[in-house]
């Protein structure tokens, strides 16, 4: 008989490195980057250690078992139904923090390991652990570790191996024992009795799913006559303090902090990214070289040289001789070499146009990912994300929908209130173009005037403020607290870099190039149909007489649902072409960046908020993007801006 594989449950507060250690424990990849919300869904990996097998989960990012989000949910769910080991990954930075978590997961009874990970960033700062007597203190094995550069994980293999159950601390006052022994007698069999105790007395209800049947209706009576006696909220708050006394006192037994010489520049220059007056001057330098690095050297001297050089002087002349020199009907060559060709258009568009723009950007974001400049954007945009509603924690979803609207979407979850998942994902669908799409945006603008450019800004940036105004007013509820660590300031890894520019053009051309040539095919069927012309006549009163643009746009737009970034490479084409004027430019890329989400982001929007709320969500992004570029065509000409 094969031996039982041992599930190993990865957890951790946010940003404190999970997802490498996840992949530098089972060789997989998981999305890593220097800001909490990266792990949504549950990533999962197997490793053979010492001849036993493992299947390494790891969570999203939890401050506590108490959860206050569907991340921390997600975590405790796994924690208390199919966890066979734990490894808690801790900031040893933030020691403090940690043991918090800790003192729940000890209650678990499962054998457990603590990491002290980014311990380089913790010696930095002044920060000696002893990590022996921390060991002896919590009764597991404490290993330390620098995940990044793979420093201590060796060691962490062999300590899963032999992991120890810790004893479980006796932390709590008597009236609080005594309220978790009334629900968990000391006979009790049942499973992780005395945290899932701990969760019904602090409101956390649906937590007695995981009573045994028999057991649901004796417990919930139980807890309800508790409650009487002392409210949730107080029980909370009793809880918190105990476990916060614990962690305190284990802090100050095995932490030392020594003097350290004047502060580095790193550190420094993370401090001016967050000054009042001169970290905004950082962030509109950072969107500067962002516009200068993807707008003109990726869309303009890398898409210039892959178009005119490579596919217009040997790729597309190679396939159109090719096929032209076979006995292929008319239909077949059309298919293949048209004007809604496959190869002319589709792989055109796909490695010609976007892959280029798509790489630059990739590799931009992911400097800002691995340096930690992405939590001081949240901090520094916490004032101006409170007027819509949210705060600085909405920008990592936000931020991360210019790379993948879909996985942004996803990561909304991260919020604390329905309420705040609702707004983020609106504006995402409304105004926060993804990787690819912006990348040809900025391509579109990048060879015209700045005032174009600062137009398409202004016209996305007050849409997005109007917006979120206009919905905070409707939508019911409050933002919640902000609070968020920021980690050091630190000079971004190569190699890390390169690894996430290379998972995602895989994932560019897994995903997005099957739907260039999904969306080329479309066009073409609706072109020999017939069914491209009529569309484009009775959407011209709109295109052409509201809009001011060419009828030809309307297959943009109708690519644009398919991938809003195909849709933007058509108006890219015809503006290089000479078909579209300035100001059709700036009304085209305010529109086709408003416009609807692609597909995917509709259907991850369904599936996080159910049909009605993401039908809705589009026939109001659809409206108001009409709208708005009716407007804006109405502005310049009355105007004479352009």
């Amino acid at each position: 008989m094969l031996d039982k594989v041992l599930k190993v449950a990865l957890v951790g507060n946010p940003n404190v490195g999970k997802s490498v250690v996840f992949c530098r424990l089972t060789g997989s990849y998981a999305v890593v980057s220097n800001y909490p919300g990266t792990t949504v869904d549950v990533s999962r990996g197997t490793v053979e250690l010492h001849g036993k097998h493992f299947e390494v989960i790891d969570t999203p990012g939890t401050i506590s078992l108490l959860p206050s989000s569907e991340d921390e949910q997600v975590s405790r769910d796994i924690l208390f139904s199919s966890a066979d080991i734990i490894v808690q990954v801790a900031d040893a930075k933030n020691l403090v923090r940690s043991l918090l978590l800790s003192s729940e997961l000890m209650e678990l009874g499962l054998p457990m390991v603590l990491v002290l990970n980014m311990t380089d960033e913790a010696k930095d700062r002044g920060i000696k652990i002893d990590k022996e007597l921390l060991s002896r203190e919590l009764g597991i094995s404490v290993v330390e570790t620098v995940a990044t550069t793979g420093f201590g994980i060796n060691e962490l293999k062999k300590k899963i191996v032999s992991a120890k159950v810790p004893i479980s601390p006796k932390i709590f006052s008597s009236d609080v024992e005594q309220g978790i022994s009334s629900i968990c007698p000391q006979n009790s069999a049942q499973k992780v009795c005395k945290p899932i105790a701990t969760q019904l007395l602090a409101g956390q209800n649906d937590a007695i799913k995981y009573f045994e049947n028999n057991n649901i209706k004796v417990v919930g009576k139980s807890v309800e006559k508790l409650n009487k006696k002392v409210p949730a909220a107080e029980f909370s708050y009793k809880l918190f303090k105990a476990r916060n006394d614990f962690a305190l006192s284990v802090v100050s037994r095995v932490e030392k902090n020594v003097k350290l010489p004047a502060s580095s520049f790193l550190s420094k220059a993370g401090s001016l990214s967050m000054s009042p007056i001169l970290g905004y001057f950082i962030v509109c330098l950072v969107l500067f070289v962002m516009y200068k690095f993807v707008g003109q050297f990726g869309a303009g001297f890398l898409v210039n040289l892959l178009e005119k050089k490579v596919f217009a002087v040997y790729v597309n002349p190679f396939f159109v001789d090719l096929i032209s020199a076979l006995s292929l009907p008319q239909i077949i060559r059309d298919f293949f070499i048209g004007k809604f060709g496959v190869i002319t258009m589709a792989l055109t568009y796909a490695f010609a146009i976007i892959m280029p723009i798509v790489a630059t950007f990739f590799l931009f974001f992911g400097v800002l990912e691995d340096s930690g400049y992405l939590p001081r954007l949240s901090l520094m945009l916490d004032k101006l994300m409170k007027f819509v509603g949210l705060n600085g924690k909405a920008v990592l979803p936000m931020m991360l929908g210019l790379g993948c609207g879909t996985m942004a979407t996803l990561t909304s979850r991260i919020l604390e209130t329905k309420r705040e998942r609702f707004l983020v994902i609106l504006l995402l669908a409304l105004g926060v173009p993804c990787s690819a799409q912006l990348g040809v945006v900025l391509g579109l603008l990048g060879g015209l005037s700045f005032k174009v450019t600062a137009i398409w800004f202004m016209s996305v940036f007050s849409s997005l403020v109007f917006v979120g105004l206009l919905a905070n007013k409707l939508v019911p509820g409050k933002p919640s607290p902000f609070i968020l660590e920021v980690p050091p300031l630190r000079m971004p890894m190569i190699s890390n870099i390169l690894i996430k520019v290379y998972m995602r053009m895989l994932w560019y051309l897994k995903e997005a190039v099957p739907l260039f040539i999904l969306g080329t095919v479309i066009l073409f069927t609706l072109d020999k149909i017939g069914a491209l012309l009529v569309l484009q006549k009775l959407a011209s009163p709109v295109i052409v007489g509201f809009l001011g643009l060419p009828a030809e746009t309307t297959g943009n737009f109708i690519m644009g649902f398919l991938r809003r970034d195909y849709g933007a490479a058509g108006f890219f084409i015809m503006a290089k072409n000479g078909l579209l004027s300035h100001a059709q430019i700036a009304v085209s890329a305010v529109i086709i960046t408003l416009f609807l989400p692609c597909i995917a982001q509709f259907f991850i929007t369904v599936r996080e908020k159910g049909w009605k709320l993401a039908l809705s969500i589009m026939l109001f992004v659809f409206t108001y993007a009409i709208l708005f570029g009716g407007a804006l065509n109405f502005a310049i000409k009355l105007l004479k801006i352009l």
